[in-house]
């Protein structure tokens, strides 16, 4: 029990100084111990409880009095606090009255302030909104009036500095949404004055071409007249046509420039004056900046490469006129000029590489086209003024730095075209000449007439006297030819002008050229002449002449080339003329068709014999048509004067032949069945008188009887037949001494048959009857002899 009672005090003393809401464990303890614990517990808990409440009655008791004069001394306080509250209730009252104003005006302070940094705020924004909305409107206005760069300059430093400040804001995103769609515009737009800008140049090549092919002649034309006045080589040739390369863009010339010359003062037009090229700066700044430089290369090559094929492409009817190879010129010409000046105005937009590649594609379609064209001309002047286009369209380009070399080349093949078409005029030439001379030689009535045809040939009057009236032994066509030779010199020389040639070569150039019109169309014009049906005796006696004297011209034409070209004959390279040789064959055909003539004029004549065939008695005469024809011969023979003595003797030769022979080929016709004695002796008549036309030496130089011996053959027949002595021409046949050495046993048969014919049905031998038949028995036997001859010689072949 004892020991149950410290243990409850310990638990009070636990619960006193413990929290109530942790007092649960210290009570759960009071049960868990020894039985009647619980009863002990609250006994000891009320008598705790006793000693507390007599301690506050002490405590009470012992501050009680206190307690009362507090008390009394708070209710004396009352009634002036009472009175306080009055006064404190009233004081705030007023003050409440009094602060109502205050409270109105400091809400509009209030209110004033927020407004005041509402705005400031907003002036701030409006600070960082306001260079962007301006640089908007200047964008807008700078599309407005077409100054695409500076509008992409503007979008820049838009997107990069102004609208990363206002980012925030919605209608900075409609303009960041805004900007590409404008830089697409900007790039159709820019691309569209591209696409007008190649348009433009298309139509102005001509005329910028046309420009600067001018002024690359003229001065051309300044150099030569100042090499030919200083004697000093003029070393560069300058263009004024392109604008070279300025020092940046911003030096690209907008206006026109001009420069005055010392006579005409005449404006000198460039490239910038006849086309616009800012839309094409234009348009590469812009792609450029967007970055998209590469793909407006591409388009621009390509679409210049389309105008080059356009351009390249010449009319059909380019080779007619001289205008349509200068508009063609023109025009390419003029396409390579823009690329010159694109080429040093821009950075990039056109290499050297790439108009060095344009240039040879286009060389080769221009030599190509040029060749094609050029040998449909068939007028010289026609291919002159190509050739000289040729070299004004070279020196241009060569003014730029294209090499045109090829072009060059090119002229020398058109060259040999020239040379072909010149050929063809001369020879219409040549034929209107021979067809106007009248073959016969030039009349000359006074020194004067006589100065004016050697002025125009030079010609070597071999007569000392120089009396007048007097002809000239050549026809008018000699002149007229020789000038025309001369003509046509100067006509080859023409095309060789321009050509970077030394001396030299154009000597060898124009003997040759002249070679080929002597040797082949003259030479053929006088092949063609000779031949013509109504050339006769007289003009192809004068044709002959004429060729002797052109011939010995040939070295004055040797010497007046000479003296255009400065070249010596002694030269080791130099030419020769061939004239010598084409006027001799002419002269040998001229001969050869003499002859020809000749025996056509004896045929003729030989078809009026009339022979009867069966006369019994010759006319004591000789026929009419041969007399008419020695009577012929003679006049021909003594126009034959003048020609060289071999030619005389050989046509002379030649007609006593064909005569000879024509009259033999009578006797043995096949169609002349029978011949009488009576013809035979008429027959004899004929071949007499044209022995004594050949012993009359009709052309002197022939030597004794030999112009006799034509007729030899015939004079010995006729007389085995006049003498009919045939046992002697038996008797001698095959020996070389023999009487009737000419005379051919067939031939002898022919005419002997036909005699015999004659006998058996026109009794013409009657005087061999009335004599004795033994004499027909003799002709048989004579014709049998023949034939046993003939058989031999026959077999013996």
């Amino acid at each position: 029990m004892a020991d149950g009672l410290p243990e409850h005090e310990r638990i009070l003393q636990e619960i006193e100084s413990t929290d109530t809401a942790c007092v649960g464990p210290t009570l759960r303890s009071v049960y868990d111990d020894q039985p009647n614990a619980h009863q002990r517990f609250m006994e000891k808990l009320d008598a705790c409880i006793r000693n507390h409440d007599r301690e506050i009655e002490k405590m009470c008791n012992f501050h009680h009095q206190g307690f009362v004069d507090a008390i009394t001394e708070l209710l004396k306080v009352r009634a002036d606090a009472e009175k306080l509250k009055v006064q404190v209730t009233d004081t705030n009252r007023r003050l409440q009255d009094a602060g109502k104003e205050v409270i109105a005006q400091t809400e509009e302070i209030i209110r004033c302030r927020v407004q005041q940094q509402n705005i400031t705020t907003v002036v701030e924004k409006l600070q960082l909104c306001l260079p962007v909305l301006e640089m908007y409107s200047k964008l807008k206005e700078q599309m407005k009036v077409k100054r695409y760069y500076s509008a992409l300059k503007t979008m820049e430093q838009l997107e990069n500095i102004y609208l990363p400040r206002v980012s925030q804001y919605r209608f900075c995103q409609i303009m960041i949404d805004n900007l590409p769609k404008l830089r697409e515009e900007i790039k159709e737009i820019s691309m569209s004055d591209l696409k007008d800008f190649l348009e433009s140049i298309r139509k102005h090549s001509d005329k910028i071409g046309e420009t600067a092919m001018k002024q690359a002649q003229q001065q051309k034309t300044f150099n030569t007249a100042l090499q030919k006045q200083n004697n000093v080589g003029y070393g560069r040739n300058m263009h004024t046509m392109n604008v070279r390369v300025p020092e940046s863009k911003s030096e690209i010339p907008s206006k026109r420039t001009f420069e005055e010359d010392d006579e005409h003062e005449e404006e000198v037009l460039t490239a910038h004056d006849l086309v616009d090229f800012s839309p094409v700066y234009r348009c590469l700044h812009i792609y450029s900046v967007l970055g998209d430089g590469e793909t407006f290369e591409n388009y621009y090559r390509k679409q210049r490469r389309k105008q080059a094929r356009l351009v390249l492409q010449p009319q059909s009817s380019m080779h007619e006129t001289v205008e349509g190879y200068r508009r063609y010129f023109s025009q390419i010409v003029g396409f390579f000029v823009v690329e010159d000046h694109i080429l040093h105005v821009t950075q990039g937009l056109v290499t050297r590489a790439y108009t060095d590649e344009l240039w040879n594609m286009a060389l080769s379609k221009i030599i190509a086209v040029l060749r094609t064209h050029s040998s449909y001309c068939t007028d010289p002047d026609l291919v002159l003024e190509l050739k000289n286009l040729i070299v004004v369209f070279a020196d241009t380009l060569q003014g730029y730095g294209f090499p045109v070399n090829r072009l060059f080349d090119l002229l020398f093949e058109i060259r040999d075209q020239y040379n072909e078409t010149l050929l063809k005029k001369w020879a219409g030439l040549f034929r209107d000449i021979f067809e106007a001379d009248n073959y016969s030689p030039i009349p000359v009535a006074n020194e004067e007439e006589y100065k004016i045809v050697i002025s125009k040939f030079p010609f070597q009057d071999p007569e000392i006297d120089k009396s007048f009236p007097k002809k000239l032994p050549m026809s008018q066509s000699v002149p007229q030819i020789y000038i025309q030779v001369k003509e046509f010199i100067y006509a080859s020389l023409k095309f060789s002008e321009s050509l970077h040639r030394s001396s030299t070569e154009i000597d060898d150039m124009l003997r040759k050229s002249t070679n080929l019109l002597l040797t082949r169309t003259l030479s053929s014009c006088l092949q063609n002449l000779i031949k013509k049906p109504h050339i006769g005796l007289t003009e192809l006696v004068q044709i002959i002449i004429n060729t002797t004297h052109l011939e010995q011209a040939c070295k004055y034409l040797e010497d007046f080339i000479t003296n255009i070209t400065n070249i010596s004959q002694e030269t080791v390279h130099t030419a020769r003329l061939y004239g010598l040789s084409t006027f001799k064959d002419a002269r040998h055909a001229a001969e050869g068709e003499i002859y020809t003539k000749l025996n056509q004029k004896i045929d003729e004549f030989i078809q009026l014999a009339d022979y009867d065939w069966t006369m019994s008695e010759p006319d004591g005469r000789a026929s009419g048509y041969l007399m008419d024809l020695i009577n012929f011969l003679r006049s021909t023979f003594q126009v034959f004067t003048h020609l060289p003595g071999k030619v005389a003797q050989t046509a002379c030769m030649s007609a006593c032949q064909h005569l000879s022979t024509s009259l033999m080929q009578m006797l043995l016709d096949s169609e002349l069945k029978q011949i009488s004695m009576g013809a035979i002796q008429q027959f004899n008549l004929d071949v007499i008188q044209c022995e004594l036309f050949a012993s009359s030496e009709p052309v002197p130089g022939f030597q004794g009887d030999t112009l006799q011996l034509a007729f030899i053959d015939l004079r010995q027949l006729l007389d085995l037949f006049m003498v009919w002595d045939w046992s002697t021409y038996l008797a001698d046949y095959g020996q070389p001494t023999s009487k009737y050495l000419r005379v051919n046993p067939s031939t002898a048969l022919t005419l002997l048959e036909k005699m015999k014919d004659t006998s058996k049905k026109n009794n013409i031998f009657a005087q061999f009857r009335k004599n004795d038949r033994d004499k027909q028995k003799l002709i048989e036997t004579v014709v049998k002899q023949l034939r046993s001859l003939v058989n031999g010689m026959s077999q013996h072949a």
